[in-house]
């Protein structure tokens, strides 16, 4: 797990591009104003963040984990529970890592000058699900086309080829949350195409275990739906592998890491 020199883009020449130490005229691989995308994730902090610590209550541990980590080619892989509120949640947390916050959030003043190398994979569908999708989508999205899923229903189509493409530029420029089972479903099967990413692209690894999530709000994580519950997030070291690694090894070790193998009492009641 190498570290890579960070790529950089600007809306400026090359030669003026340098003289831009404000980063006012940067823009990140897919186009978008890394400026605008700073007050973007701003404004969704302050709009989002008593839903995490008034209205519910958050725990976090492991944030020491985040703190020697490169500035790109970071992936960190979570078991999903809705499709924005855990998400908008790590946003929070990785914020407040770049001021040194440790296992809180607490007081939000990192939102005055947030991180913006975050990207994370979703749906093209869930995207484009109405205005406040849309305006997520601003804040990192790398779109994807399922090609197991697609409106609620299981299906069978042609691989998106370019989602690899896509992740990896994002990794090149700063940090990446994917959810490898590509679901909100618990213990949903790991995807192979997580461990063919890792293999191609060698990133640092970052497993997280989150819950509550699911108890707390709707599926899509914009309403609530149970107050006054504690939500866990579980930070844990970065995961050991090679990507020489056997794919199906690779995606028995994410599993493990992220904790979605099903429990024994389960196991028992299907049989």
């Amino acid at each position: 797990m190498r570290e890579k020199e960070p790529s950089r883009y600007s809306y400026l020449p090359g030669p003026l591009a340098s003289l831009d130490f404000l980063g006012l005229f940067e823009k990140d691989p897919f186009g978008n104003m890394l400026l605008i995308k700073r007050i973007l994730i701003s404004l969704i902090g302050w709009f989002t963040y008593f839903r995490y610590t008034l209205y519910n209550r958050i725990k976090i541990e492991g944030m020491e984990h985040l703190k020697d980590l490169p500035i790109n080619n970071v992936i960190f892989l979570s078991n999903h529970q809705t499709y924005f509120a855990d998400v908008i949640a790590f946003y929070h947390i990785f914020c407040a890592a770049k001021w040194n916050y440790r296992n809180t959030i607490f007081p939000p003043f990192y939102l005055l000058a947030p991180r913006a190398r975050n990207y994370y994979v979703a749906a093209s569908e869930t995207m484009k699900g109405g205005i406040v999708p849309r305006l997520f989508s601003l804040g990192g999205a790398i779109q994807i086309e399922r090609s197991w899923r697609a409106k609620g229903q299981d299906v069978k189509r042609e691989v998106d080829r370019s989602a690899s493409d896509k992740i990896g530029k994002a990794l090149e420029h700063g940090w990446v949350v994917s959810f490898p089972q590509g679901t909100t479903s618990p213990y949903a099967p790991v995807r192979k195409g997580t461990a063919h990413l890792l293999k191609e692209s060698n990133p640092i690894v970052v497993p997280i275990v989150i819950n509550g999530f699911r108890r707390a709000f709707d599926k899509k994580g914009l309403r609530f739906k149970k107050r006054n519950t504690t939500l866990t997030i579980r930070i844990k070291p970065p995961m050991e592998y090679s990507p020489d690694e056997d794919v199906d090894a690779l995606v028995d070790k994410v599993r493990d890491a992220i904790e979605q193998n099903i429990p024994k009492e389960k196991l028992t009641w299907m049989q």
